[in-house]
């Protein structure tokens, strides 16, 4: 992974087109907080372009976003992928539009943040540099879940980019050169989970460029705030290791045994019970803290069960070219 220094006064010159991606699906309600976000960002209004592409949305997401390219001074294109259920096709349908010499990904759930753009777009004055990938933190949450993930930094990219295989950058925050993307391919349109990974991997493993990380290039994002949307997100995990596995050969993650799980679970109660409830009552413990060793063993259990269910659908394997 690549950390190359930028002199700031070139970078304030350097400000090639941009083109942001993003697939949206039944999201009518994030998109006043999401387009909001996307019309503060401070890089210029001539240099970038929004594609928001609607994946057969059954709410008013697309008529929400033609009223909003009528109105808006920036450039908001709206687009439809309603061939494909999938977010990765959904980005497909965006990148053939795009104009842009850099391509930038979120999400509707995403609430990038001012200086975005700004901040994603300066590591690639360095020519070698081909994929950037901004950080993802956590909206401020109240729920024991939102609060648990949090502190998990389960959102993070510090995981993604430390990959024993390659490191990868999540769609949420991510940009990749637009000339690139003719030689890597898009991402696989029938792909369900994994694909931003895929496609990173893909440009890496052919020495097309570097990856680089900014930090301060931040997006937030919504933690799950129930054991059923938590339990989805953690199968979904699963699916995507399964996938990847079968794409790109990687290590299938070790399930925990039965006996581990008693094992664990009886020390949690034992040792780690007593001195966080002792803690809690001098103020330098909380309820999250307490339940983070059962609420760990509840997603290992979700990713092992998707896992251990996934199997890549043929289709799956296409890689859709420009």
């Amino acid at each position: 992974m690549n950390h190359q220094l930028v002199d700031v006064n070139t970078a304030q010159s350097f400000l090639p087109k941009v083109s942001v991606v993003i697939p949206i699906y039944n999201s009518e309600a994030d998109l006043p907080d999401l387009l909001s976000c996307l019309l503060s960002q401070t890089y210029p209004k001539e240099q970038v372009e929004y594609l928001l592409v609607d994946n057969n949305s059954s709410d008013r997401t697309l008529t929400i976003l033609q009223k909003t390219a009528e109105d808006s001074p920036t450039a908001i294109r709206p687009l439809s992928e309603n061939n494909i259920q999938s977010s990765y096709a959904a980005r497909n349908t965006g990148i053939k539009a795009a104009t842009g010499e850099i391509i930038a990904f979120t999400d509707a759930d995403c609430r990038p943040q001012s200086q975005w753009l700004n901040k994603l777009i300066q590591p690639f004055i360095n020519s070698d540099v081909v994929i950037v990938a901004g950080e993802i933190v956590a909206l401020p949450g109240t729920t024991l879940l939102e609060k648990f993930a949090d502190k998990q930094e389960i959102l993070s990219h510090k995981y993604t980019l430390t990959h024993k295989f390659y490191p990868y950058g999540q769609t949420a925050n991510l940009a990749i050169r637009h000339h690139i993307l003719t030689k890597s391919g898009l991402f696989r349109p029938y792909l369900t989970t994994g694909g931003d990974a895929d496609i990173c991997w893909r440009i890496l493993k052919a020495n097309l460029g570097k990856l680089e990380f900014v930090e301060d290039a931040i997006v937030k994002h919504r933690n799950r705030v129930t054991m059923k949307d938590l339990a989805s997100q953690w199968q979904r995990y699963g699916r995507s290791n399964r996938y990847l596995h079968e794409l790109h050969g990687i290590g299938l993650t070790r399930e925990i045994k039965s006996k581990e799980y008693i094992y664990i679970l009886l020390r949690w109660l034992l040792k780690e019970v007593p001195r966080i409830t002792i803690n809690n009552i001098i103020s330098q413990a909380s309820l999250e803290d307490l339940l983070n060793t059962p609420l760990g063993l509840f997603t290992s259990r979700e990713r092992s069960l998707g896992q251990r269910k996934a199997k890549l659908p043929e289709d799956a394997r296409m890689i859709e070219w420009l």
